[in-house]
């Protein structure tokens, strides 16, 4: 007859097992928290975001014209696209005295809750003519959580923005307002895109419909994501007025509207 384990030893073999499972478990989850450190939002924003990471399953999907194939098409900057490469999107005053630039992934959580807080007082303050908005967008979320949703929004908004800055602004703003958990990545599929258009008056035309669903502007997407990398801006959302950076986040939330403003007079006198 075979010795069988005493029961204690048994129960003793079976704890360091589950022991073993949790070590292993944890260094995966830590390296692939490691790999998105490196390229996600910044400041007391990056711990939540990493959190959310480490143990989710991420579920990348849905119908998109904007992949691969689109990627190899031709590259075709939108009408009111700016800056030296077409890579910049220019809310507000052309003559305005001061420059906000926003950096943002459409997918980040953090720059939603920015857009969702303070928004709103952004906006305001270039239509006011303190300043003009320079959009500098990325996609390096999709890079690390997996799938495809910062890049077919970008894509979309660039159909956006060939139908106006205006129009632009405003789908920016639903995008935010409507924004997906990242780990669902359904900006990913453009049928919401397109479901999400309808609520900006006079977007979907023919020629948008047809743009965001043949990702006519997935190769500008990724120009304008070079340009991000370019930047040396590390995380999103960063903002900056006239090169300063401005702290827009405290204890790992955006700042109240007021502060915000406090802010700007800082720079601005």
């Amino acid at each position: 007859m075979s010795k069988q384990p005493h029961p204690s030893r048994r129960t003793e073999n079976a704890a360091r097992r589950s022991a073993t499972e949790r070590l292993r478990a944890e260094r995966e989850r830590a390296e692939r928290s490691a790999r998105i450190r490196r390229r996600t939002v910044v400041g007391g924003a990056c711990a939540a975001v990493l959190a959310l990471a480490a143990g989710a399953a991420f579920a990348v999907g849905g119908s998109s014209g904007s992949g691969d194939a689109a990627a190899k098409g031709p590259l075709v900057t939108p009408a009111n696209a700016s800056g030296a490469d077409g890579t910049v999107i220019t809310y507000g005053r052309a003559d305005a005295p001061h420059t906000l630039e926003i950096y943002e992934d459409f997918r980040c959580p953090y720059c939603g809750q920015l857009e969702t807080t303070d928004g709103g007082t952004i906006q305001q303050l270039a239509d006011a003519g303190t300043y003009k908005i320079e959009y500098h967008l990325a996609t390096f979320l999709d890079q690390g959580l997996g799938g495809s949703g910062s890049r077919t929004a970008l894509a979309a908004a660039g159909a956006a923005l060939n139908e106006g800055v205006d129009k632009f602004k405003q789908f920016h703003d639903v995008l935010y307002a409507h924004q997906p958990d990242e780990r669902e990545d359904g900006f990913a599929d453009v049928n919401r895109l397109l479901d999400l258009a309808g609520q900006v008056p006079g977007l979907k035309t023919d020629a948008f419909v047809k743009a965001v669903q043949d990702g006519t502007y997935v190769p500008w997407a990724d120009q304008v994501n070079k340009a991000f990398d370019r930047s040396g801006v590390t995380g999103t959302p960063t903002v900056r007025l006239d090169g300063k950076k401005l702290e827009v986040f405290a204890d790992g939330a955006p700042v109240p509207p007021d502060r915000f403003t406090a802010l700007v007079g800082q720079v601005t006198g």
